[in-house]
């Protein structure tokens, strides 16, 4: 089984849990209402999920797993990831995309401004798309660059 594979899979669930949860329930403008805060917050979990089902196989002691994980988590890789798939997004997740980044106010001492507003944005735009079409969602991670950085 392929690391595709097992995401896959898992999506698949993650497509029907999601239809059927009380989320799904509510109407597509109520989603379009959440802050793009609290999108991020879904999409940060949603991404580190999707990260850790894709490196899972082959099996690897749980220290690769994480520095694989790690890597790809960082601002810097997550803002690298939202370049790969601006040419992809519709205008509809390009205004969510700029709604995260104008959402990003505070930002870490470590970071350049601009590098953790790309990575909330990215994070925004997972939280809109999981909760309002995850389908979309898992089209757009066939389209991230998850080589580099390879550890």
């Amino acid at each position: 089984m392929t690391e595709r594979t097992v995401w896959g899979i898992l999506e698949q669930q993650q497509i029907e849990s999601v239809k059927d949860s009380a989320l799904r329930e509510t109407s597509g403008s109520e989603i379009d209402r959440l802050s793009p805060t609290a999108l991020a917050y879904v999409g940060d979990a949603v991404y580190e999920l999707y990260m850790r089902t894709r490196y899972l196989l082959p099996p690897k002691r749980i220290s690769v797993y994480h520095q694989k994980v790690v890597a790809q988590v960082r601002a810097e890789s997550q803002a690298r990831q939202l370049r790969s798939l601006e040419a992809h997004l519709s205008e509809e997740e390009q205004m969510m995309v700029r709604r995260g980044r104008n959402a990003a106010t505070r930002c870490p001492n470590r970071l350049p401004r601009e590098i953790y507003q790309q990575a909330t944005s990215l994070e925004t735009l997972i939280g809109y798309l999981y909760l309002k079409d995850p389908q979309r969602l898992h089209q757009l991670w066939e389209y991230l660059d998850l080589d580099s950085p390879e550890i």
